[in-house]
C-alpha cells in the first residue's frame, strides 16, 4: 500500500495528524464547563465563543476540504462558471450581517439549539419544524460524505489508499481517520473542531499563499499560466467541435459566455442564500457569545473569500505546470506533490485532510442536534432531560459519521456528489420558514409547509432530468428556464416556486381563517444581546438549563 509513498511527506503528514488528534481530545478541558451533559455545552461549546475563535470556527465550517479540492478542479476542467464560488462567498456576508444576529438573539433568549427549534417556537408547528429538521439532516449527510471524498483524493495522490490492491488496506487510512474524529468529537463536542480550526486554517493559509507565490514563479509566471490555459482551452474546443455541438462534450472557457451569465449569477446568488441555511453553519453562529461577534465575523470572514480566489487559480496553475490527472479533483494535490519539496508537500496534504475533519465534526454535531431536539424530544421522549439530550446527540453524531463513511466506501463518488447537488436544492427550501420568519409572522405555517413540499419535489425532479456527457441524471446544477434558452441554478428556480406557493396559500388560509398557532416569541426577543434579561454571554449548565 505504501511502496510509492514519499517517507518525508508521509512523516510530516502523520505528525500533524497526531498533533490534531491530541488537540481534539484536549479540547474537552478547554474552557471547561461544570458538566458537558447538555446541548448548550456539548453541541454549542457553551455558547461563549468570541470573535477570534468564531472566525476560525465558522471559516473552518464553511471552507471545507472538498471546497479546497473541488473549486480549483472546476477551473482545471475548464468550467466556464467554475469561479462562481468566489462571488457567492462575497455576497453571503452582507446577508448574514442582516439576519443572523436576529436568529442569535431569539435563540439565546429561548434556548433554541437548532433552526428547527426557532421554527417550532415561531409558528407553533411541529410538522413544519420536523420537515426543516429532516431537510437539514438530509442535506448535511452528503456534505459529510464529500469531506471523505476530499480526504480520499489526497490519500490517493500520496500513494496511501490508492485505487487497486486489497480493498481493506486501501480504505484502512480513511477508516482510522474517522474513528479518531468520532472519538474526540464524542468526548469534546463542538470544542474539538473549534480548537482544531486554529491549526487547520493556519496551515491552509500558509500552503495557499506559498503556492500562489512560489509555484507560478517556477513555471514562468502568471502571464505564462493564463496564456497556456487560454491556448489549451481554445485548442480543446477546436479539436472537439463536433462532440461539443452534439452535446457529447462541454466547451472549456476561462470566462462564461453571454449565454451562461444568468447561470453564473444564479449559482452565486442561490448558493449564497443557501449557505447559512445548513445546520452546521447555524451551529457555528449560535456558539458565539454576542450579536457583535456575528457582525464582526461577517466583516472579517471575506478574508477567506480572498483565499478562495487564490486557491481557485491553482486549477489554472496545475494546467500550466503540466499536471495530468484523469480525475480533476486530484489536480491540486498532484500539483503540490510535483512542485513542493517533500516536507512541505506533507504539510499541504495534512492541511487538506485536517480541513475535512473540522467541518465533518461540526456537521455531525449539527445533524445530531437536529435529531435530538426536533425528532427525539419532539416525538419520542418529550420530557427528555438535558443530560439525556446530550447523550442522544453523542450517539447520533457517531452514527452520522459512520453512515457517511459507509456511504462513501460502498457507493461511487459520483453518487455522493449528486446528492450534494440535491442538498443545495433541498436546504434552500427552508429559507422562507427561517429567514422570513425572523422578520414577520405574516406567512401561514401550512402555507410554508406546502411551499416547502413544492420546492423539494420540483427541485428534485428538475435535478433528476439534467443530463451531462457522462450522466443521464443529476448531470449538473443548472436547468434551462422554461420558455427560454437561459440556464439558471435549479435551487433558485425551486425556491421561487416555493415562495410563490407560500405567499398565495397564506392569502387563502388567512381568508378562510385557518388556525395559525401561537407565536412564542416577542418583538424584543430579536434584539436581545448578551447581558440582557434572560440572555447570558456564556451559559453554565450547572446553573442554568433551558427546559
Amino acid at each position: 500500500m505504501i511502496d510509492d509513498v514519499d517517507g518525508v511527506a508521509f512523516g510530516v503528514f502523520v505528525f500533524l495528524f497526531l498533533v490534531v488528534t491530541v488537540i481534539g481530545f484536549a479540547a474537552a478541558r478547554w474552557r471547561r464547563a461544570q458538566s458537558m451533559a447538555s446541548l448548550d455545552e456539548w453541541g454549542l461549546g457553551g455558547r461563549g465563543f468570541g470573535t477570534f475563535i468564531a472566525w476560525f470556527l465558522i471559516g473552518g465550517d464553511i471552507y471545507t476540504a472538498y471546497t479546497f479540492i473541488a473549486v480549483p478542479a472546476t477551473l482545471y476542467a475548464g468550467s466556464a462558471v467554475g469561479f462562481f464560488a468566489v462571488p457567492y462567498t462575497i455576497v453571503v456576508y452582507p446577508l448574514i450581517f442582516l439576519f443572523l444576529p436576529r436568529l442569535w438573539s431569539v435563540s439565546h433568549r429561548h434556548g433554541y439549539v437548532t433552526p428547527a427549534d426557532f421554527v417550532q417556537g415561531r409558528y407553533d408547528s411541529r410538522p413544519l419544524a420536523l420537515v426543516v429538521a429532516l431537510t437539514g439532516i438530509l442535506a448535511t449527510m452528503p456534505y459529510i460524505a464529500l469531506q471523505l471524498v476530499g480526504m480520499q483524493v489526497v490519500l490517493e495522490v500520496m500513494g496511501i489508499g490508492a485505487s487497486g490492491g486489497n480493498w481493506f488496506m486501501k480504505d484502512l487510512p480513511l477508516f482510522i481517520a474517522f474513528v479518531v474524529l468520532a472519538a474526540y468529537t464524542y468526548s469534546s463536542g463542538l470544542r474539538a473542531p473549534a480548537l482544531i480550526a486554529f491549526v487547520k486554517d493556519t496551515l491552509i493559509y500558509v500552503v495557499i499563499l506559498v503556492a500562489v507565490f512560489y509555484i507560478p514563479g517556477q513555471i514562468g509566471g502568471w502571464d505564462h499560466v493564463f496564456s497556456t490555459v487560454s491556448d489549451g482551452f481554445t485548442s480543446f474546443n477546436s479539436e472537439n467541435a463536433d462532440a461539443i455541438a452534439a452535446g457529447d462534450a462541454a466547451p472549456k472557457a476561462t470566462m462564461p459566455p453571454e449565454a451562461l451569465h444568468w447561470a453564473y449569477a444564479s449559482l452565486a446568488l442561490g448558493s449564497a442564500l443557501a449557505l447559512f441555511m445548513y445546520p452546521h453553519s447555524v451551529t457555528g453562529v449560535l456558539s458565539t457569545r454576542s450579536r457583535s461577534v456575528i457582525r464582526r465575523n461577517a466583516a472579517l470572514l471575506p478574508a477567506y473569500s480572498f483565499l478562495l480566489g487564490l486557491l481557485a487559480l491553482l486549477g489554472f496553475v496545475a494546467i500550466a505546470a503540466g499536471v495530468k490527472v484523469e480525475n480533476p479533483q486530484q489536480s491540486v494535490p498532484q500539483l503540490f506533490e510535483e512542485q513542493f519539496s517533500p516536507w512541505f508537500a506533507g504539510v499541504a496534504f495534512a492541511a487538506i485532510v485536517i480541513g475535512a475533519l473540522v467541518p465533518a465534526a461540526i456537521m455531525s454535531i449539527a445533524a445530531a442536534n437536529l435529531w435530538t431536539r426536533n425528532i427525539y424530544r419532539a416525538f419520542i421522549n418529550r420530557h427528555a432531560t438535558p443530560a439525556q439530550e446530550a447523550a442522544q446527540s453523542k450517539v447520533v453524531s457517531l452514527v452520522v459519521k459512520f453512515g457517511a463513511l459507509v456511504f462513501v466506501l460502498a457507493l461511487s463518488k459520483s453518487f455522493a456528489i449528486n446528492l450534494q447537488l440535491l442538498g443545495g436544492v433541498w436546504i434552500l427550501q427552508t429559507l422562507p420558514a427561517i429567514v422570513i420568519g425572523l422578520y414577520t409572522r405574516w406567512m401561514h405555517r401550512w402555507a410554508l409547509f406546502a411551499g416547502w413540499a413544492v420546492g423539494m419535489a420540483w427541485g428534485t425532479w428538475l435535478a433528476y432530468g439534467v443530463e451531462s456527457p457522462t450522466q443521464d441524471h443529476f448531470g449538473g446544477p443548472l436547468v434551462t428556464f422554461p420558455g427560454t434558452d437561459t440556464q439558471v441554478y435549479i435551487a433558485l428556480v425551486a425556491f421561487l416556486a416555493n415562495l410563490l406557493v407560500a405567499i398565495v396559500l397564506t392569502v387563502v388560509f388567512r381568508a378562510i381563517r385557518l388556525a395559525e398557532g401561537v407565536d412564542r416569541t416577542r418583538a424584543q426577543d430579536y434584539y436581545a444581546d448578551a447581558g440582557d434579561p434572560g440572555v447570558e454571554g456564556e451559559l453554565d449548565p450547572g446553573e442554568r438549563v433551558h427546559a
